[in-house]
Order: structure tokens, then sequence, then C-alpha cells
């Protein structure tokens, strides 16, 4: 049985959907919506990572992923999966890891439809010229989870 639990976060709500399969949905929610009071044991590993990691206590997720797609998207998302924390690559870069140079508009397509964010970390490629091009979840969101992984976090001076 799929289940499903509302998280607030530091860049807005999160919905999230699984089962004993794993982890099927991390979405960011654009209206709002009550936040889970009770967490389904199905999920409450991914809400606790996904907590230790907007805390800052965590750069790895461990697990049980079952995201819903294409045999082609699927392959696209484990290479993201690839990406080590504070780490970037552009669309033509994970193309080549993907094995198609010229399936790059393909590739990008694929990483929009990415249906668990944070956790397969479609916001950690860019542009080649090291532009912040799409993401489902709103540019200033991207720009943020990467911020957030940055070796040199940016101090105030005051």
């Amino acid at each position: 049985m799929i289940e499903t639990a509302v998280i607030s976060s530091p860049i807005g709500l999160l919905h999230i959907t699984g089962d004993d399969e794993g982890v099927k949905e991390v979405t960011f929610l654009t209206d709002n919506q009550p936040i889970s009071t009770i967490i389904p044991d199905s999920l409450s590993t991914c809400v606790a990572q996904l907590s230790e990691y907007f805390d800052g206590k965590r750069e790895d997720f461990d697990l049980k992923l079952n995201p819903q797609g294409t045999e082609f998207q699927r392959k696209v998302w484990e290479i993201l999966l690839e990406i080590p924390f504070s780490k970037t690559r552009s669309y033509l870069e994970q193309s080549k890891v993907f094995g198609d140079v010229k399936a790059i508009r393909a590739v990008a397509s694929a990483n929009g439809k990415n249906p668990i964010v944070i956790i397969i970390p479609c916001h950690r490629v860019i542009g080649s010229d090291g532009s912040l091009t799409g993401y489902a979840g709103g540019k200033w969101r991207k720009q943020w989870l990467l911020n957030h992984e940055s070796p040199s976090k940016q101090q105030s001076l005051f």
C-alpha cells in the first residue's frame, strides 16, 4: 500500500510517497498542505535522513528507492546518484556518462522528470557554462541546495 507524508523543509513542503518496496517520490508542493503529524513506518527513515541532510549532518542517503519511470529514465536517474555531494556535472558530462553525447536533450528531459528530488540529486546538474539551468523545483531551490552542499559556505561578516 502506497503511503504518504508531507514534511516541512527550509525550501518548502516536501511530499513523500512510498511503501515497503522503497521511496517512490519526493516532490516539492506548490500549495499549502497540512504537515503530517504521523509518519508511516515505510517513510520514517526517508524523513529522518532528509532532516539530517537539511541539518548539515548527512551527505549521502542510504534508502531503498523505487522511482517509477521508463528504463531510459531509470538509467539516467542511476547516473545522477553517482554525482558526489558538493560536486556538479554538466548536462553534456551527464550524457557522456550515460554513453551517448547525442542523447543530451533526452538525458536532460529525464533529469527533469526525476520523481525523487534531493535524494536523486538532479540539482547537481548545471549548464556547461556553469549556469543554473532549469530545475523542476525552481532555480531558487537549485541555488539553495547547491549553496547548502558547498564546501565553503558563505559566512556573514557581521
